[in-house]
Parts: C-alpha cells; sequence; structure tokens
C-alpha cells in the first residue's frame, strides 16, 4: 500500500519540476522576439537614414552641379559685360569721331550749296522755279538737326548730279517768257545742253536765243524757226531724231559783232 503514495509524489513531482522549467523558456522567448523586434526595428532606422543619406548627398551633388554651372555662367557674364563694355566705348569713340567730322564737314555743305547757288544764278536761265526751288530746299536742310550729316551730303550731291546731267540734255517745256515792258508771253523753249537756250512763239512765228553776254534775249532771223520746230519735236520726243543746222552763236561772235 506503500507504492501508491510514492509513484504519486513521483508524478507530483515530474509535473512541478516541467512548471518551474517552462516559465524561464517563455520568458527567454519573449525576450528574443522582443529583441528581434528591437532588431528589425534598428534595421528599418537604419535604412531610413541611409535613404535620408543617400537623398542628402544627392542633393549636395546637385548643389555642386548647379554651383559648377552658375561659375560657368558668371564667368560668361563677365565676358559678356566686358565685350559691351569695349563695343560701347567703340560707339562712344565713333560718336566721338562723327562729332569731329560733322565740324569739319558741314561748313564744307554750306559751301557746297553755296556755290550750286552761285553756278545756278549766272547759267542760262531755263527751268528757273524748279532749279531755286532745289536749292532753297537745300538751304533749309543744312541747319536742320533731325536730318543726318549723310542725308544732307546726299541731297547736296543729288542736286550737282542733276546739275550735271542738264549739260548731256536735250530738253524742251513749254514755259513763260518774261518781256521788256514787263509783261510775259506763253513760247516753248528749247535747252541744248547748257551751251544754248532757245525760245519759240506758239505760232513759231518768231524765234529767239539767249544771249549770255548781255543776259538778255535776242530774236532770231526766220531761217531758224523751221529748224527750232523740229529741234523741239525731237526733245519731246515727237520726231525722230535728225540732223539739225541750230543756229548756235558764242561770246567770242558776239564780242566780234
Amino acid at each position: 500500500m506503500n507504492r501508491f503514495p510514492l509513484r504519486s509524489l513521483a508524478v507530483a513531482l515530474m509535473l512541478a519540476s516541467g512548471s518551474l522549467a517552462a516559465a524561464p523558456l517563455d520568458a527567454a522567448l519573449d525576450e528574443s522576439q522582443r529583441l528581434a523586434a528591437e532588431a528589425k526595428a534598428s534595421q528599418g532606422r537604419v535604412e531610413q537614414l541611409d535613404d535620408a543619406s543617400r537623398e542628402m548627398l544627392n542633393e549636395y551633388r546637385n548643389a555642386l552641379q548647379q554651383a559648377e554651372a552658375l561659375k560657368g555662367y558668371n564667368s560668361q557674364l563677365r565676358d559678356l559685360v566686358e565685350a559691351q563694355r569695349q563695343e560701347l566705348a567703340s560707339y562712344q569713340k565713333q560718336l566721338d569721331g562723327i562729332e569731329r567730322t560733322q565740324e569739319a564737314v558741314s561748313p564744307q555743305m554750306v559751301k557746297m550749296v553755296e556755290v550750286l547757288g552761285e553756278f545756278i544764278a549766272a547759267d542760262l536761265p531755263f527751268l528757273p522755279e524748279e532749279r531755286e526751288d532745289r536749292l532753297a530746299q537745300l538751304q533749309d536742310l543744312l541747319p536742320r538737326a533731325d536730318v543726318s550729316l549723310a542725308d544732307k551730303y546726299r541731297r547736296i550731291l543729288e542736286a550737282y548730279q542733276i546739275e550735271s546731267d542738264y549739260g548731256r540734255t536735250l530738253e524742251a517745256w513749254r514755259g513763260e517768257l518774261n518781256q521788256a515792258d514787263g509783261g510775259s508771253r506763253s513760247v516753248e523753249f528749247l535747252r541744248l545742253g547748257r551751251s544754248m537756250l532757245y525760245y519759240q512763239t506758239l505760232d513759231a512765228h518768231e524765234s529767239g536765243w539767249w544771249n549770255p553776254q548781255t543776259k538778255a534775249w535776242e530774236v532770231l532771223d526766220g531761217s531758224a524757226r523751221r529748224p527750232l520746230t523740229q529741234a523741239i519735236a525731237i526733245a519731246r520726243q515727237q520726231q525722230a531724231p535728225a540732223v539739225l543746222s541750230l543756229p548756235i552763236k558764242t561770246l567770242a561772235e558776239e564780242a566780234a559783232q
């Protein structure tokens, strides 16, 4: 009868011993899980730090690239500013030269217009209104500040060219012939270069020429009527060019008479 109690006691001791051994094991498992969780969390934080570090590194590299780009841009900008400064200095030098040129050329242009006026006054009296108007326009143009020196000079040269062309052309036009009594009458004028200037009445009954020595109109004899009529038609392109015998008198011939 004493065996049964001993066996029961042994079983009880074994169960008690198992319970006592299970407690530390559970605690160890919990600790292991906690440590694993902390390790995982730490790894996550490390990975986050790595991501942040990489991002900061990329930002730093981008900042360096931008700094290099700005450095290059600033260098180009300095070169551009220097080039513009030199260009402005060159323009200023040119302006100074233009001002000196104007100071030298302006009086010369005034003289050219004066000489042109003297030439027109001493020339044959053809197209007086047209030539005087052109001269007056030049005289009004010279003092204008809104017209460039080049434009003024161009206009003067154009006027000289027109006057030069008069010496190589045959021209006819209708105009008023002033009379000695102060009156006037309509006639046909004929200019032979700038050598001779004729007139003929509209009915072709009277012809005459300008005597540069006496500075007066003189009537020609009747033999000049027909060739003058033909010459006027040729000048107006109403007749084909032909060889004509026009009355031509020189200053020497007039002096001899």
